[in-house]
């Protein structure tokens, strides 16, 4: 019999779903493997570390696939911050700083990732990949929106953002989360004018 291989996006359709007009969503707790830095989404940091996390992302995949839990590698995330008093948008992007996200099932556990780590580690010599970790996140209520284009014109969508959240009386609190629908790949490298992101 064939193996069910589990689609994170169709399991989380709220989360994997945005339109082009802001909306409040609920987003319930998930689990992710997640790396650190700073700067520049084209920057050479922010590159590299994306391929870091994929070779871990499909290192746990195929150690589950062994024990017949077969996923599909969920999409790239990131979640953006500025240690600054400026508004995010004024910001140099050299400035930003930054955690990528890959979704994990339910089923991975930490000790699944260290293992996983560990094999990456020893057979591709990939040193970098210990700076992962395996963290669990429940952002709650939400105002989220599909952004088509590049990142030069991502302001336009965050006002519309911010323009939602000013009339339903809500803050700014947490940090600015993006999902790559359409976006930079293991590589880290994309079109700027074919991103698609919520």
């Amino acid at each position: 019999m064939k193996q069910r291989k589990l689609d994170l996006v169709n399991e989380y359709k709220i989360y994997y779903t945005a339109k082009t007009t802001p909306e409040v969503v609920n987003i319930e707790e998930g689990r992710s493997i997640e790396i650190e830095g700073k700067g520049a989404p084209e920057s050479d940091e922010f590159q590299t570390k994306v391929s870091v996390l994929y070779s871990l992302a499909y290192g746990i995949k195929m150690m589950m696939k062994k024990e017949g839990k077969d996923f599909t590698v969920a999409k790239l995330e990131g979640l953006w911050w500025v240690d600054s008093d400026k508004p995010w948008i004024e910001v140099p992007r050299k400035e930003l700083g930054w955690k990528l996200l890959l979704r994990q099932p339910e089923f991975v556990t930490s000790e699944i990732v260290d293992k996983a780590k560990k094999e990456v580690i020893e057979k591709k010599k990939i040193e970098l990949v210990s700076e992962i970790k395996f963290k669990k996140m429940k952002e709650g209520k939400c105002v989220q929106i599909l952004h088509i284009g590049p990142y030069s014109t991502e302001p336009e969508s965050l006002l519309k953002m911010y323009k939602l959240m000013e009339e339903k009386g809500l803050v700014y609190n947490g940090f600015h989360h993006e999902i790559y629908l359409i976006g930079p790949g293991r590589s880290g490298k994309f079109s700027p004018s074919k991103l698609k992101q919520s």
